[in-house]
């Protein structure tokens, strides 16, 4: 299982050492984090951001390819609801499909469940 956390992933699990702990012990961490999650999960206020930024150095952040990109465009649209889906949760969803059994840890289990539909790989999406 490789874990993938939005930004509502990183939000939630900023706040909850226990989780962690688990996720760790099951083998489950380090969490693949895509770079434009950063965009929406901090707010460039280092004091703001400390508990965030203490969670991302234990993630590995990835870089986001032109074709996840242009795959994400893909899925936001075949949702038939581009216009209220965001951009960064349709890259995620991208990126996610690209990796072995895939679990997307988010806030936002609507949006993502739309897109992974569309999926030509099976995503798991759960709640943090």
């Amino acid at each position: 299982m490789t874990v993938i956390l939005d930004a509502g992933g990183v939000s939630a699990l900023a706040g909850q050492r226990a989780r962690l702990v688990e996720l760790r012990r099951r083998g489950y961490w380090p969490a693949q984090v895509p770079v434009i999650v950063l965009t929406e999960a901090l707010t460039g206020d280092h004091r703001r951001d400390f508990h965030t930024n203490r969670l991302l150095r234990a993630c590995q952040i990835r870089n986001v390819d032109e074709p996840q990109a242009r795959e994400g465009a893909r899925l936001r649209t075949c949702t038939g609801r581009a216009g209220t889906i965001s951009a960064p949760d349709a890259i995620v969803v991208a990126f996610a499909s690209t990796w072995p059994d895939p679990v997307v840890l988010t806030s936002d289990p609507h949006d993502l469940g739309a897109l992974t539909e569309h999926t030509a790989r099976p995503i798991t999406v759960a709640t943090v």
